[in-house]
């Protein structure tokens, strides 16, 4: 049937449409849960059909949401290898090999969140369609994070998400924690985004644009002018000659201050840094971090871990290598001090936690502190970061996703009716009454600490090799003692489960599901360090390498 309205929607697809297909996808899977949410009985169970169909019926609608989102990437990745990147609505949009890398890593996320968070509904008796439209408007929210190469798509990807995550953190309505918990991360949140909006409003103001191609040029010019009117005030033959050079070229130069010039170029960047790093909870700016990761529903303690954290980053690596990549020499040492706090923090924090969510929302805290050290590694010839630095930034990011929602996905599996499963005491005996859970949590603690054969090892080798390579030596010593800290607490975890006596709890029930996502998760931990050459492939491919 050819129709205009038909030829039109074809041709939309095969424009603009085509850069966000992934984000229309899994829009569209979420909108039609909520549609359909109130006309589905989950508990209709006449026959094998019915039961085949209706049972689990959001979650399994979301997970082939990601699904097809994911199979529609894989399209664009070919694509992108036939004839390079490419932009839609007006340049605002890309879709480019690091757009490609972040969205595979949300979309796992989100399954994997999907599978975990069946059971864990189920027991909390919340099981409603509107959470796992949620997650899938997070995930949307998230991938415009990533593709977006303009201030205000990049905005609206952020407060998409941010907002889905403060309802998914209260979601347990009849929980006082989770509520408190959603307040405190509502407040700070809206705050943090103001105070990223008001650097994105001086960027605009200084360049009279909001794409950061436009906003990178504007700022070379500025540091170019600025740079001009120093040398115009030295005394000297060459102070007189640029002098004599602006006069005739650009007069009201002549009245600027060089401080002044500069003044507003480094606002921007300390507004928008202080944002983002409330954004990835590093320090000094992790306060929601340890209460939003206990309060919250296990499930979405580990999306906002993984999945939040993630997208944060490819917004904040997205800027810091366009916009402000001109000028890293003069940041870098904030971005180390920065590092060396949220490792010095989160690891001291972590040894004194009994409260394994608390545990992890600390240890995610050092995490950052590993990742933010790639930053300070840059070629100077071509003013881009290190091939070491990327690709650890890429491994790390990837190996973090895959092993700590492996272990929160522990922490759902001990989820039980009357018993919560989130304190070390828990946790006494697992391995007498789940080997399986017990192996598992072992193969995560080892991949968080950092331990060979992991995925975790290769991330902070990759950090480690980028710091030496561009003479950070001392630095590289400090990240590499912080393990220690982080060896005695992640060990404490698996004291409790390997060499403590098991209490009253019950052997704990894992579902298909959660099997599944344990076993995918296990297998990249392990995978990824047993065999590093293909993940190694593929955090580079996310930098153009």
């Amino acid at each position: 049937m050819n129709t205009p309205f038909i030829n039109s929607i074809l041709s939309y697809l095969r424009g603009d449409g085509a850069v966000i297909l992934p984000q229309m996808e899994l829009t569209l899977f979420g909108l039609a849960i909520l549609i359909m949410g109130s006309s589905i009985d989950e508990s209709a169970e006449e026959n094998w059909f019915t039961k085949l169909l209706f049972r689990d019926f959001f979650a399994k609608a979301a997970f082939a949401g990601t699904v097809f989102s994911a199979f529609t990437l894989w399209k664009l990745r070919a694509t992108v290898a036939a004839r390079g990147e490419f932009a839609g609505f007006h340049e605002s949009v890309v879709v480019d090999p690091f757009f490609l890398f972040f969205a595979t890593l949300f979309l796992a996320a989100t399954a994997l969140v999907i599978l975990l968070s069946v059971k864990y509904l189920e027991i909390e008796k919340e099981q409603e369609g509107e959470y796992y439209a949620l997650l899938l408007f997070a995930c949307v929210g998230m991938m415009f994070m990533a593709s977006g190469v303009d201030l205000i798509v990049m905005f609206l990807g952020l407060e998409t998400m941010a907002l889905s995550f403060y309802v998914l953190t209260g979601f347990l309505r009849r929980e006082k924690r989770s509520n408190e918990a959603a307040l405190k991360y509502v407040l700070l949140g809206a705050f943090s985004s103001g105070i990223l909006a008001y650097g994105f409003s001086i960027l605009y103001g200084l360049s009279g644009a909001t794409s950061i191609g436009t906003i990178t040029s504007a700022l070379v010019q500025r540091d170019k002018l600025v740079h001009a009117v120093t040398l115009s005030h030295l005394p000297g033959a060459q102070g007189e000659q640029m002098h004599d050079l602006l006069a005739r070229q650009l007069p009201i130069a002549l009245n600027f201050d060089p401080f002044t010039l500069q003044l507003l170029p480094i606002l921007a960047f300390v507004l928008i840094a202080v944002g983002l790093f409330f954004k990835i909870a590093a320090v000094p700016f992790h306060q929601w971090a340890p209460d939003v990761y206990e309060g919250a529903p296990t499930p979405v303690t580990a999306y906002v871990s993984v999945a939040s954290k993630t997208a944060s980053f490819a917004l904040l690596l997205r800027l810091f290598t366009t916009v402000f990549a001109p000028s890293h020499q003069t940041w870098i040492y904030l971005i180390a001090g920065i590092a060396v706090a949220s490792l010095t923090w989160g690891n001291l924090a972590a040894l004194t936690q009994t409260n394994v969510k608390r545990l992890l929302a600390y240890s995610s805290i050092s995490h950052v502190g590993y990742i933010l050290l790639g930053l300070l590694s840059w070629d100077e010839t071509t003013g881009t970061l290190t091939k070491a630095a990327s690709t650890g930034i890429a491994y790390y990011l990837l190996s973090y996703v895959f092993m700590t929602a492996g272990a929160f996905a522990v922490i759902i599996v001990l989820r039980q009716k009357g018993l919560i499963g989130e304190e070390l005491e828990d946790l006494n005996g697992l391995y007498q009454r789940s080997p399986a859970a017990a192996v598992l949590l072992l193969i995560f603690m080892l991949s968080l600490a950092g331990i060979p054969p992991t995925a975790g090892f290769m991330g902070k080798y990759f950090i480690f090799l980028s710091l030496i390579e561009t003479h950070h030596p001392v630095l590289a010593v400090f990240a590499v003692l912080y393990i220690v800290p982080a060896l005695y607490y992640y060990f404490r975890i698996v004291v409790h489960a390997w060499l403590k006596q098991p209490g009253e709890a019950p052997p704990p029930i894992m579902t298909s599901a959660q099997a599944f996502a344990l076993t995918i998760a296990a297998f990249v931990t392990l995978a990824a360090g047993l065999y590093p050459e293909p993940f190694t492939r593929l955090a580079q491919y996310a930098f153009g390498q």
